[in-house]
């Protein structure tokens, strides 16, 4: 039996392709780990290929005729997922779904897929492939929130070769439930640790250099869980593996000396950070006040981390209710001001399944709804609801106004001298920092063109005709 997983890409986002002329966006793609994990737990009878069209187009009528396809999608490949499955189930090849965005929007994946896997799908994958085999495949498999020990290693071996990062996850689940994130909803509001042996076991199994930890949150907020991180960075030490490492974590990353040398040492070497709000009001708003506690000085905190050799970039939201007109000053400022090394600028997003979302349905400020096809703009750079002090042009202009005012060459150029007296110890640290500001001053632009170049909000853009021979019908 042959089995074809498909990553989809998204028919018009321009900061995951290598394919349209950016090469430096290597540096920011990852391997679909959760196709890889499901590879894992597939049968030695089955023939397997795992697809990820962010890395270019792929020939599907040219390749063998799958007995199953696997898609998986995030809300903003939702969009290129149905249409591949729609293809697929015209040639009498039967699809099974999984992933964020059909976990969340159920009734509308069933109109797609011959079966759809919600939540964690480790525990019903092999009923799934035992289903198909039988001839008996279920409409629905209710995955739940699977025990950690039983996530297996993922099959790194499937796709060898064609990134800068490999990929790894210790953690499932987030705590802090901020209304705009969809990981509680999909993976609880506690931490899960997977078992530290497990984990080093496959990051020995990395044949990436880099590796992206994959965790919303690496370090998580309690005692408990700085010191399961203590004890993986401990065992990555002592099992001698040396490879450099960029993960996500919360600002209370600053606060524990003792944590940051472990990670340094045992290779980490840039943090992500979501500010989201330089006000009061913005992260009461989104319910972040945990950034705000204990009367943080952020700046602080930053070249707290930047000492220990850790690039930090920072993550922001713009389009908050409590945001308005100038927004785009406050938060360059405000990124300035806490001295990070690259920021990330995103559009306020209600994604299916977040509190936003719910709250947004509620006050009918969903705006891009000509479902399936307005998916795609739901990318986090994109306008797609009613913004209370925006138009979807003057928010796209405010997003220009801090492109303009983060990313100018000065500015990049004068970071770049900080990052060298904080990575001196690690050119290829430094190098990663400098290809971070390239490439997120370049991808705004190619967002600002999305902009321009979309229909009346909510009407979305015609699909043209579907093709199994590329990556999209762009």
């Amino acid at each position: 039996m042959r089995l074809l997983l498909i990553n989809p890409d998204n028919p018009v986002v321009g900061s995951t392709k290598l394919a349209r002329g950016n090469r430096l966006n290597r540096f920011r793609i990852w391997k679909p780990l959760g196709l890889l994990t499901l590879a894992s737990l597939t049968p030695r009878e089955w023939e397997i290929e795992v697809v990820d069209e962010n890395n270019g187009p792929y020939d599907y009528e040219a390749a063998p005729r799958p007995d199953l396809v696997g898609i998986t999608a995030f809300t903003s490949q939702a969009t290129r997922a149905y249409r591949l499955a729609d293809a697929f189930r015209a040639r009498g090849i039967p699809v099974v779904m999984g992933g964020i965005h059909v976990s969340m929007c159920l009734q509308e994946a069933l109109e797609y897929a011959d079966a759809v896997v919600t939540g964690e799908a480790e525990e019903q994958w092999p009923q799934v492939l035992s289903d198909v085999q039988a001839g008996r495949l279920q409409r629905v498999y209710e995955g739940g929130l699977v025990p950690t020990e039983v996530i297996p290693a993922a099959r790194h071996d499937l796709l060898a070769g064609q990134y800068q990062f490999g990929s790894i996850q210790t953690t499932r689940g987030c705590p802090l439930r901020c209304t705009f994130c969809s990981v509680t909803a999909f993976n609880g509001g506690k931490f899960r640790h997977r078992p530290v042996e497990a984990v080093v076991e496959e990051l020995r199994q990395i044949q990436e250099s880099w590796v992206l930890f994959v965790d919303d949150n690496l370090i998580g907020t309690r005692r408990d869980h700085l010191a399961y991180s203590k004890e993986l960075l401990r065992a990555i030490l002592r099992a001698g593996i040396k490879k450099r490492w960029v993960c996500q974590a919360t600002i209370n990353f600053a606060d524990d000396d003792e944590l940051l040398d472990l990670a340094y040492r045992a290779g980490a070497r840039g943090v992500y950070i979501g500010f989201e709000s330089p006000t009061v009001e913005g992260l009461t708003e989104i319910h972040k006040k945990f950034n705000i506690q204990k009367g943080r000085d952020m700046r602080a905190s930053v070249r707290r981390i930047q000492r220990h050799g850790i690039l930090v970039v920072g993550s922001f939201i713009m389009g908050l209710d409590s945001d308005r007109p100038g927004v785009a000053e406050v938060m360059a400022r405000a990124a300035r001001q806490y001295g990070v090394d690259a920021a990330n600028l995103l559009i306020l997003t209600p994604l299916p399944g977040t509190e936003l979302y719910k709250k947004m349905e509620r006050e009918h400020r969903l705006q891009a709804t000509n479902h399936p096809e307005d998916w795609q703009y739901y990318t986090l750079s994109q306008p797609v609801a009613v913004y209370q002090h925006f138009t979807w042009d003057e928010l796209v202009r405010e997003t220009g106004r801090f492109n303009d005012l983060f990313y100018p060459f000065h500015r990049i150029a004068a970071r770049t001298l900080h990052m060298l007296r904080g990575s001196w110890r690690d050119p290829a640290a430094l190098l990663a920092g400098i290809v971070s500001n390239l490439t997120y001053r370049k991808n705004h632009f190619h967002d600002r063109r999305i902009h321009e170049g979309r229909a009346a909000p909510g009407s979305g853009i015609a699909p043209g005709a579907v093709a199994l021979a590329g990556t999209a019908a762009r």
